[in-house]
């Protein structure tokens, strides 16, 4: 494991991707990973060094099981709960302290696990010409999981931050770390946000 980002080098168009912080997965929601108050100051140290560099991807479940395509349906027809036919939508909302940054912060809402998924979130980075994207957010083993390996398919460079990421599962995320380390050299650079912010101009 490596202290260093090089030779990743930071620049002044390194965006921060933050993925899904939002309320449903804190303690007060449907979904909660327990790492999230851990690692919230950390996402939000980062965030705020940057903010009009800094994207927040938000999960928006459908409002019913059938407006999703293939096993979406089964999917939600199994989680159904969080569906916006019965959840307080006010917790779909980023964490209070992250909300705070939008703007210059940007928001891109998406329906599936990549934030990828959504054409928006490819485009506003072409258009500020982002070269490499560092990446915090929940959960480690899902949507961050998806976002990086779409990130890497793309071709950019990733830097995810090992103390910014959490997960509903410790041992998913202790697994998805040790991924990241051994088989994605090449594409993939884990550090913790002070190793980051020291390199982020």
């Amino acid at each position: 494991m490596s202290d260093y980002l090089l030779p990743f080098p930071l620049t002044e168009r390194s965006v921060h991707l933050c993925v899904d912080v939002q309320r449903i997965f804190s303690a007060e929601g449907p979904w909660p990973t327990p790492w999230m108050e851990r690692v919230l100051p950390v996402i939000v140290t980062l965030a705020s060094r940057h903010p009009e560099r800094t994207v927040f991807t938000r999960f928006i479940p459908p409002e019913r099981p059938e407006q999703m395509p293939g096993m979406w349906q089964a999917y939600y027809q199994r989680w159904r709960t969080p569906t916006r036919e019965f959840v307080d939508v006010g917790l779909l909302e980023l964490m209070p302290p992250l909300s705070t940054l939008c703007p210059p912060a940007t928001i891109i809402n998406k329906t599936r696990y990549s934030g990828f998924a959504e054409p928006q979130l490819l485009a506003h980075l072409q258009e500020r010409q982002a070269d490499a994207l560092i990446i915090s957010g929940s959960e480690t083993d899902v949507c961050v999981l998806a976002t990086v390996l779409a990130a890497v398919d793309l071709g950019y460079m990733v830097i995810a931050a090992r103390d910014a990421l959490c997960s509903s599962s410790d041992e998913g995320h202790d697994m998805l770390m040790r991924l990241y380390q051994t088989r994605f050299t090449e594409q993939i650079e884990t550090a913790d946000a002070e190793m980051i912010l020291s390199q982020w101009p």
